[in-house]
């Protein structure tokens, strides 16, 4: 593989899938998510992530993770990248990876270690074994302002390490550490923190980011990129105004929101998504009439007289 050739089909939107659960049983709903990455393809996601943070990863079992990735796989069928998500301890990341690459992903996101005692030194050690470990390629989540970002300086000289997803919002921060890591590292910026600050990630170096939005707004998503790419900041600034009460929703309860107003948006629009699993639950009424509001702002669903 030409990893350098990899890493620039990263420079877009990466698109991370809900995982909908069944309202009774909270079973995963296979069918809707076959409705779900169809939806995405169909509306151009070029990257798509089953077993992300919005795919609900902590709430899935392993062989659910598993399964996920491997029907993901099937339904995109070549459509567009599968990037899998894969975390918890190192050997079960390799464990989700190596099943990841059985099933045909084409890379992996190593979620950062959730371990609440963390060094460092002992990221580096973590991210190292599972890259070491995959014959396809790594994307690294960094979203940990503790952990320091000198591990790029290591982790990016891997040639199987293809991306950074930054989801730490500290601008001077990410901007340093763009320019301290070598350009001949090939590695794919990918802000991680969706629309509300793509724009702000784009003009340091980032040119891809994540978004949830993609499952209930796909229009909105691909106009940020193309006015990015374009530079043209006042439709770049439009379509922001237009998509932060929709990210300032997600972003309540410290991100507490972050899933539950995707499903909820979702189905509001007729688009299959279920409920969350615990520690997640729906949304209160109050909260279900914002979604409504900003869709029917959006002009996506009627206004009831």
């Amino acid at each position: 593989m030409n990893y350098a050739e990899f890493s620039k089909k990263l420079e877009t939107i990466t698109a991370i899938n809900i995982t909908p659960f069944d309202e009774v049983t909270r079973e995963i709903d296979w069918e809707g998510l076959e409705q779900n990455i169809e939806y995405l393809v169909a509306n151009g996601a070029e990257v798509i992530v089953p077993c992300g943070n919005t795919s609900e990863f902590y709430a899935l079992t392993l062989d659910e993770a598993k399964a996920e990735t491997k029907r993901v796989v099937e339904i995109v069928n070549k459509r567009a990248i599968v990037m899998a998500g894969v975390g918890y301890s190192a050997d079960t990341a390799i464990e989700l990876g190596r099943h990841a690459q059985e099933v045909g992903a084409d890379c992996v996101m190593i979620h950062q270690p959730i371990h609440p005692y963390i060094t460092t030194p002992g990221a580096i050690s973590y991210y190292r074994k599972v890259i070491e470990a995959l014959d396809i390629p790594s994307i690294l989540y960094l979203k940990d302002p503790q952990v320091s970002d000198d591990i790029l300086m290591t982790l990016g000289a891997l040639e199987k390490c293809v991306g950074v997803k930054y989801a730490i919002n500290d601008l001077p921060r990410f901007s340093t550490t763009i320019g301290n890591v070598p350009k001949e590292y090939n590695i794919a910026w990918i802000c991680g923190t969706a629309e509300k600050w793509a724009p702000y990630f784009y003009n340091a170096g980032a040119r891809g980011f994540t978004s949830g939005l993609m499952n209930v707004y796909p229009e909105k998503s691909k106009q940020m990129l193309s006015a990015l790419q374009a530079g043209d900041w006042d439709k770049v600034w439009n379509v922001w105004a237009e998509v932060l009460p929709f990210e300032n929703l997600r972003a309540r309860y410290n991100a507490g929101n972050n899933v539950v107003i995707v499903k909820e948006a979702m189905e509001q629009l007729g688009l299959r998504a279920g409920v969350p699993r615990e520690p997640v639950d729906p949304l209160n009424q109050a909260e279900k009439q914002e979604v409504s509001a900003m869709l029917q702002k959006w002009g996506k669903l009627a206004v009831l007289q």
